[in-house]
């Protein structure tokens, strides 16, 4: 299993709309495709930034890359973007995962 990570800030003023919006297209878009296990999005506020770090995880590189696009490191963004991030950081970082343990 791999598990993918992406970080994004906004202005914590607009967190609440961004967090209405993952919730309705990204998480759904994320199920959507065969190999995805889960996805968790995690939000923490720093004074007027919102931190959301969105952890995901998958069968394999390959059904990452049909989720990302070819070179499947690369962020994927959805047009809606434009409205909330402050910046677009390129890539997304993977992870083997090698011990799990769920309570």
């Amino acid at each position: 299993m791999v598990a993918r990570m992406w970080h994004g800030t906004v202005a914590a003023s607009k967190a609440g709309e961004y967090r209405k919006f993952l919730n309705r297209r990204a998480i759904p878009d994320y199920g959507s495709v065969e190999g995805n296990k889960g996805v968790f999005i995690f939000e923490r506020l720093e004074g007027t930034i919102a931190h959301f770090m969105t952890l995901s995880f998958w069968e394999s590189e390959e059904k990452i890359a049909e989720f990302a696009g070819h070179d499947s490191e690369v962020a994927k963004y959805y047009e809606e973007d434009d409205d909330f991030l402050l910046e677009f950081e390129p890539k997304a970082t993977h992870y083997r995962v090698v011990g799990e343990s769920w309570w």
